[in-house]
C-alpha cells in the first residue's frame, strides 16, 4: 500500500488539478509532489492522471482512488479535530453564507450569546460545499447543490422571495392595476446578481396568475448585473431598480423603511438548513444552537413587506 504521505500529495493535486498548487497547499516543492505521485503510480501498476496543457486530470483509475483516499483524509481529519476539540474546550466553528451572516445572522448574535454565555460559538462566511477538514462544526446552507454524502441535515426555514426597491420608487417601478393591486412595470429596471442568476426567473415560475404578456414585459425591461447577491439588496435601497429579495435578508431593511415588498414574498422552493458531519444529542450546544435559529427564523417570516 503507499504511503499516507504519498497519498496526501496524490489527493491535493487531483482535488486542485495541479502539481503545482498541491505543493503550495502542503508546503512541499513541485518536485516533491510528482515523486509522491509517481510512487502511487508504481506501487499500484496504473496511471492515475492525464496531462494537458500543464494540468493534470484524473482518468478512471484515478477517481476511484481518488473517492476513497478523499473519503479516509476527511474522517481522519474529523477525528483529529474531535479529539483537539475535546482536549483543549475548543469552541465550534459555524459556517453561514455571507448575505445571509452579514444581513441577518450578525444583527441577532447577540440574543444567542446573551441566552448561552456558557456557550463560545464562532462564525465564519462560507458558501456553496462545506470543507469539513478545515475545522467546520456547523454550516448553514440553501438546499441548492449537493451536500455529499454522511451529512446530517436539520431543516430552519423556508426560503421566501419577492420583488424590494426604496419606497420612493414604488411608483416608478410598479403600476395600479384595475382590481386595485400593482404589478412590476414592464420598463422597471430588475436588478441581478452573478452569485444568484435566477432568482427573478425561479421567482416568476410562482406567479402562476401573471398573464404571460405581462411576465414577457417584465422580462424585458432594463436589468442591471451586479457581482454580489448583497450588491442587489443595497442598489434596491439606494432606489437604483427593483431587487429580487429573500424575506429574511430584507426584513429588518422593510421595518427600518428602507424597502419595501409590495408583492409580498413567496416561497421558491428551497429551504434554510443547518449541516454536520457529526450528529448532536438534546441539550447539546448544537441543538440549542439549531432551535435557536429555527425560532429567529420563524419570527422574522412574520414580518410584512407593505
Amino acid at each position: 500500500m503507499p504511503s499516507l504521505v504519498a497519498l496526501r500529495c496524490f489527493e491535493a493535486a487531483a482535488r486542485l488539478e495541479s502539481f503545482s498548487r498541491a505543493a503550495d497547499e502542503l508546503h512541499l516543492t513541485h518536485g516533491a509532489i510528482s515523486r509522491a505521485v509517481r510512487s502511487v503510480e508504481e506501487e499500484l501498476g496504473a496511471q492515475l492522471f492525464e496531462r494537458r496543457n500543464r494540468r493534470v486530470f484524473l482518468n478512471a483509475a484515478g477517481r476511484l482512488l481518488f473517492d476513497g483516499v478523499h473519503a479516509g483524509l476527511t474522517q481522519m481529519a474529523r477525528a483529529a479535530d474531535a479529539v483537539r476539540r475535546q482536549v483543549a474546550g475548543r469552541p465550534l466553528l459555524l459556517s453561514c453564507e455571507p448575505t445571509l451572516l452579514m444581513r441577518w445572522l450578525i444583527p441577532r448574535w447577540g440574543d444567542f450569546q446573551a441566552r448561552y454565555p456558557q456557550h463560545t460559538v464562532h462564525l465564519v462566511a462560507g458558501g456553496g460545499a462545506v470543507e469539513w477538514g478545515r475545522g467546520i462544526d456547523l454550516a448553514i446552507r440553501r438546499n441548492d447543490f449537493d451536500w455529499g454524502r454522511n451529512v446530517q441535515m436539520q431543516p430552519l426555514c423556508a426560503e421566501r422571495m419577492g420583488p424590494v426597491c426604496h419606497p420612493d420608487s414604488l411608483a416608478q417601478f410598479f403600476a395600479l392595476q384595475s382590481d386595485g393591486g400593482l404589478a412590476l412595470r414592464g420598463d422597471a429596471t430588475r436588478l441581478h446578481s452573478k452569485t444568484r442568476p435566477k432568482a427573478w426567473e425561479d421567482w416568476w415560475k410562482t406567479r402562476l396568475n401573471q398573464p404571460p404578456t405581462q411576465i414577457r414585459q417584465a422580462q424585458a425591461g432594463g436589468d442591471l448585473v451586479l457581482e454580489h447577491f448583497y450588491l442587489s439588496l443595497q442598489a434596491a435601497a439606494a432606489g437604483l431598480g427593483v431587487a429580487m429579495g429573500p424575506q429574511l435578508l430584507v426584513q429588518d431593511d422593510i421595518v427600518a423603511g428602507r424597502l419595501v415588498a409590495p408583492l409580498g414574498f413567496v416561497p421558491d422552493g428551497s429551504h434554510y438548513c443547518l449541516l454536520a458531519i457529526q450528529s448532536w444529542g438534546a441539550g447539546s450546544v448544537q441543538q440549542l444552537l439549531a432551535d435557536w435559529i429555527a425560532q429567529q427564523m420563524k419570527s422574522g417570516t412574520q414580518v410584512d413587506g407593505a
